[in-house]
């Protein structure tokens, strides 16, 4: 398919998400169901027009004046592309398969650029309804942080130290260009160009081994500054698929025991086979059973709780574009909800001088400070860990990280523009008796 039979093809599949309100990965895969003529080149690169259009899909709109399918990837192609109008025409020049060529609307529209005293939600590429939220947790930076969280995410790998170091798996990727990462000294790096297709990192003998994990370096860094230590007894109380679960076998060097749970065992099915490529010998999965208490003998034991909350998930904006444009403030209070019933059980396996590390996915101060601020006032026999002690976890990068990372009284908050990460926020909770 030719670039401008590409773009034709991404207008399609964007009409389809805003009419049907379907998620983007559904509609990109039925349309290459039923159109066996594109190959997966094709697939990658309308993919990756479709998700850049859902990142600046409310700037697109404002700069166009238009909000249909067609203004939103034309506007994208400047906004996020940095195509001129010139450029935009080549594509849009009405020839077999290519879009109709750009009107004068469109045109002048183009030329005119995106005025700066735009709103903040349309500089920023999120949902009206959001700005005071995120006004409240970043003041009149949200717009510049709100961008950051709309731009592509680099592909981001973890390190089993349980199977080999950073220094070793280097060479084993240089052919897909991966460079160490800034914070986390077990992460490595592929950064990804606008059309480029993902590799297929599964596929790597160094992934097949165990050597290395997909996982994003701000996860990384949150379970690092967990401080799981070897021989130490940990509970992973929302262990998913079991990503953090693995990082901390590799922090604990396999001594001691993890116990990794979730409320949803469908969530745990592949945890598994990921711990059996990674060897990690000292994690216990306990799968839930109807209403049976799966940590009823551990109460008081944990020198440490990892609570990986569920959330809004706006600090993954990046990487799941259309997900800021489907959540809602029922979400949000549910998702609040359930974070403190979490926070609320891990306070009765802590025992005394152990730990709770919270930890969620996203940028807002209701998930966030307002949740530890609230779980401290419940608890009175717990504590905040001072943010700038907990990052010394990190070593020779705690300067410059504790820096670049939003600190407050309850934590501390990684974004793409602070970190060049996903949005993470971690806080952690020390038992006094």
């Amino acid at each position: 398919m030719t670039p401008a039979a590409r773009l034709s093809a991404a207008i399609e599949v964007f009409g389809d998400i805003e009419a049907r309100r379907r998620p983007a990965a559904d509609v990109l895969k039925d349309w290459g169901l039923s159109r066996r003529f594109a190959g997966s080149a094709d697939r990658a690169a309308i993919a990756g027009l479709v998700y850049d259009a859902l990142r600046r899909k409310a700037s697109a709109a404002w700069l166009m004046g238009d909000g249909s399918p067609r203004a939103a990837l034309i506007g994208m192609l400047n906004r996020e592309r940095g195509l001129d109008v010139a450029q935009i025409e080549e594509l849009c020049s009405g020839a077999r398969f290519a879009p109709a060529p750009l009107t004068e609307a469109e045109r002048a529209a183009l030329a005119r650029g995106m005025p700066a005293d735009a709103p903040a939600p349309v500089l920023g590429d999120y949902p009206e309804w959001l700005d005071p939220l995120l006004s409240r947790a970043f003041g009149e930076e949200r717009a510049a942080e709100g961008a950051a969280l709309a731009s592509r995410a680099a592909l981001d790998m973890r390190v089993n130290t349980l199977k080999a170091e950073r220094e070793e798996v280097l060479p084993k990727l240089a052919h897909l260009d991966a460079q160490p990462t800034r914070w986390s000294p077990i992460g490595l790096r592929i950064r990804l160009a606008a059309e480029a297709k993902s590799p297929a990192i599964h596929a790597e003998p160094a992934f097949r081994k165990g050597e290395i994990e997909i996982q994003d370096e701000g996860s990384q860094l949150a379970t690092l500054l967990a401080g799981a230590r070897p021989g130490e007894q940990v509970v992973d109380l929302a262990a998913g698929a079991g990503g953090k679960t693995l990082a901390l076998a590799a922090a604990m060097e396999n001594r001691g025991q993890i116990y990794a749970t979730d409320t949803d065992k469908r969530q745990l099915a592949p945890i598994h086979e990921r711990l059996a490529r990674a060897g990690a010998r000292n994690v216990q999965v306990r799968t839930p059973r109807g209403d049976a208490d799966m940590l009823g003998d551990f109460a008081s034991r944990a020198d440490l709780v990892l609570i990986d909350a569920p959330c809004t998930g706006t600090g993954t904006w990046r990487r799941n574009p259309d997900a800021k444009w489907r959540v809602r403030p029922g979400a949000l209070a549910e998702r609040v909800k359930e974070q403190a019933a979490l926070l609320d059980r891990a306070a009765t396996l802590v025992k005394p001088g152990g730990r709770i590390a919270y930890v969620t996915c996203s940028v807002l101060a209701g998930e966030n400070d307002d949740q530890v601020r609230a779980f401290a006032a419940r608890n009175a026999n717990f504590c905040v860990e001072k943010p700038v002690e907990v990052a010394q976890a990190l070593g020779e990068r705690a300067y410059l990280f504790i820096r670049a990372a939003l600190i407050s009284d309850k934590g501390l908050l990684m974004t793409p523009r602070r970190t060049d990460t996903d949005g993470f926020f971690v806080s952690l909770l020390r038992r006094s008796a």
